[in-house]
């Protein structure tokens, strides 16, 4: 298909203009967008995603508005579809006829794919609020906040023996497709029982020898798979496909050989799930498992970051999307790029302690000029964590010095530079006295060290990351500091609207890519919602409070 960009964007025809408004008189999300911010999109903005030659595409600037209220009302490719052509609020937005017969509802997924190949998926939300910006309801340089939740991935929660078995029968299916006359040679007549249904319908074998037999003959059917594939005959159609990669790293993981057959395979050692790179499903490649305090799942992070001035609507400016074994922290850097590159960052950026380093605040105040506002990583020492103990903070460090000077007024002796594990920032450790620890009357408060030869000891990032991180817990402790960061649980109910109205917690489809492009249009598709609002001034609801709480305050 070629694309032939409509400019300007046709208006709205009267006859649907006139059956709109008489029939939402009290106002509409779709009237009240297209009559303030217009048509949001254009065809330019995806013109170099359709190539010069071919039929004529359907209107990509039309296509980006239907995915966005595909995404806000949770509809399926043929729900959508349908909406265009059954709908007078949706033919008012997109500018159509109201004998407008639509368009098929492939061609939503065309688009998609068209966004994916391209990498164009950021630009669902940005022309958003490139809309909002040019009406004056956005701006650069305000005070913002970002936080995360679980996405569950589209997938079937595996255990290890359906993991290896199923990862084998997605890649028989997939070899089925691609390379059937080769497969037709190689595999075995008994695989067709073995392998012919989900494993899941297979009543495996219980605990003990007949289940050790089983996973013996599935991991070494796969060696078998895996050896034919190596063989120089083998198609480049066999060899390339990504569920044969899937399965490679599936039985390097679980897998021990010894020897050729079912007696030299079993699986081998490998201590629970954890954080590591591992596949957890042959259909979800990207999909990671993770363990965060009660909450367990296989999936995806998403990180939603919201402007939150004052007189202003609050807006999704990014919507970053990790695999579920992905750190925050690793992400902080990459946030304030993202937004820097939409020259949107901000001016204070308000944080969870999972998103705070010492690193992390001077990168970005140095890079972007941001005011990383959040609490530092808790100091678990026990003299911290004791109300009369001398922590770190307690502390006086003189680094022209190289010296320590304690509560007590005493001060430390050694100062060196040190690194317990490579690759890892280096610390300096400074210690005191072991006479002077000793005889203090304050040492049940400070060491429990019993050594005739040193007293306590300190551990002290550089000086520059030290006092940056002492200066964000001691903004922390102040009232001001607090007031500053209770503004960021507000971001907590953007995340809950997200999740409770737009389906964010579950992926609709599989891979990273395309979970990213589901979390952009969220992002985009709430966005619309509080234009609306602001614009047709509806404020924000207060917090909900029982009769019995409100009776009894």
């Amino acid at each position: 298909m070629s694309l032939r960009p409509q400019q300007p964007i046709p208006p709205v025809p009267e006859d649907t203009t006139r059956v709109a408004r008489a029939a939402f008189r009290r106002g509409n999300l779709c009237l009240v967008l297209r009559h303030r911010l217009g048509a949001v999109f254009s065809d330019a903005d995806f013109a170099d995603l359709y190539p010069r030659l071919g039929q004529p595409a359907y209107a990509p600037w039309r296509l980006a508005l239907v995915t966005l209220l595909q995404f806000r009302e949770g509809l399926s490719d043929r729900q959508a579809a349908e909406a265009v052509r059954a709908r007078i609020d949706w033919k008012y937005l997109l500018g159509l006829d109201l004998a407008d017969p639509g368009f098929d509802h492939s061609l939503l997924c065309e688009f998609r794919g068209r966004l994916l190949a391209g990498e164009a998926t950021g630009r669902l939300l940005q022309r958003v609020l490139d809309a909002a910006r040019a009406d004056g309801l956005l701006r650069g340089r305000g005070r913002q906040r970002t936080d995360s939740t679980h996405v569950l991935a589209a997938v079937r929660d595996l255990n290890r023996i359906e993991l290896v078995a199923e990862t084998l029968r997605a890649t028989l299916n997939a070899l089925a497709v691609a390379a059937p006359d080769w497969l037709r040679a190689v595999a075995p007549p008994e695989w067709r029982e073995r392998y012919g249904r989900r494993i899941e319908e297979t009543r495996l074998p219980e605990a003990g020898p007949k289940r050790d037999a089983y996973v013996a003959v599935v991991g070494a059917d796969g060696f078998h798979l895996l050896g034919a594939l190596a063989e120089q005959t083998t198609t480049r159609a066999a060899t390339a496909l990504p569920a044969v990669a899937v399965l490679r790293r599936v039985w390097a993981r679980h897998f021990e050989r010894n020897a050729e057959g079912a007696g030299g395979v079993r699986l081998g050692p490998v201590q629970g799930r954890g954080p590591g790179d591992r596949v957890e499903s042959p259909y979800d490649a990207d999909a990671r498992f993770r363990a965060k305090s009660s909450t367990r799942w296989t999936g995806y992070m998403v990180h939603l970051t919201e402007s939150c001035d004052v007189n202003a609507p609050r807006l999704v400016l990014h919507a970053d999307t990790t695999p579920a074994n992905v750190h925050e922290a690793s992400r902080t850097a990459a946030i304030h790029a993202a937004l820097a590159g939409k020259d949107l960052p901000p001016a204070e950026h308000l944080v969870d302690s999972a998103y705070v380093s010492a690193d992390h605040l001077i990168a970005a105040r140095r890079s972007y000029g941001i005011d990383l506002v959040g609490p530092g990583r808790r100091n678990l020492s026990w003299q911290a964590k004791a109300a009369d103990a001398f922590s770190l903070d307690d502390f006086t460090i003189d680094w022209d010095r190289q010296v320590a000077r304690c509560p007590e007024g005493k001060e430390s002796t050694g100062w060196a530079e040190s690194t317990k594990h490579r690759g890892q920032r280096p610390t300096i450790r400074t210690q005191f006295r072991a006479a002077d620890c000793r005889v203090c009357i304050s040492r049940h408060r400070c060491t429990r060290i019993r050594s005739r030869y040193v007293g306590r000891v300190l551990a002290l990032l550089p000086r520059r990351e030290h006092e940056a991180l002492a200066a964000a817990r001691a903004r922390e402790r102040t009232e001001e500091g607090r007031r500053l960061y209770a503004q960021r649980q507000g971001v907590e109910g953007t995340i809950s609207q997200a999740v409770r109205a737009f389906g964010l917690r579950r992926a609709r489809y599989r891979g990273l890519a395309k979970t990213g492009l589901q979390h952009l249009a969220t992002a985009a598709a709430l966005n619309l919602d509080r234009l609306t609002a602001w614009l047709a001034e509806r404020p924000l609801a207060p917090t909900r409070v029982s009769r019995v709480a409100a009776l009894l305050a």
